[in-house]
């Protein structure tokens, strides 16, 4: 199960005031996070996003001491993600589609951006956990149905029938809520 942004922050802050063991949990967490972001915007294979995996990893260890304390901790982490990612494409002469410019440079409204994936996180944490992780791997991690169905040791339709349920569900609870 992904971190919430409040453990993450937790985990951040124990590691700047030396806590060996929050510092590696933090590192451990940002593994299928950073996955997650770099599938998402890469079409590379699977090599260059381990690669920025690490070197996220690293600047994230390296520059801890320029993370502010009273931010949230995932736009601190999605700048260094991103300007890593801009590097690589300098790196390797690529150039990426105007629609993925915005997405790729812009630094502004990572809190609005964060938020909204914590209010995610709250609703998803509201479903059974099977629909819950369907939903998370396939919509928000970018994961096939077959791998989603692999990582979870179901079937596909499983997965499918999860997702629809899941977000059938979601969709209620919302139209109750603004009501």
């Amino acid at each position: 199960m992904r971190a919430s942004e409040t453990q993450l922050r937790e985990w951040m802050i124990g590691g700047l005031e030396g806590d060996a063991a929050d510092q590696a949990r933090l590192l451990r967490a940002l593994v299928p996070i950073l996955e997650a972001f770099y599938r998402r915007r890469m079409q590379n294979g699977q090599g260059d996003i381990d690669d920025l995996i690490q070197e996220t990893l690293i600047a994230v260890h390296a520059r801890r001491a320029t993370y502010d304390r009273d931010r949230l901790f995932s736009g601190w982490l999605f700048a260094i993600a991103r300007y890593k990612m801009i590097d690589h494409f300098r790196k390797v002469g690529r150039t990426c589609a105007m629609e993925d410019l915005g997405d790729i440079l812009v630094t502004e409204g990572f809190e609005d951006a964060s938020g909204a994936r914590m209010d995610v996180d709250r609703l998803l944490d509201q479903l059974p956990a099977k629909q819950a992780e369907a939903i998370r791997a396939t919509r928000l991690e970018g994961l096939s149905t077959s791998e989603a169905a692999a990582r979870a040791k179901i079937g596909e339709s499983d997965v499918k029938i999860s997702v629809h349920r899941g977000l059938k569900a979601l969709a209620a609870r919302i139209r109750g809520d603004m009501q």
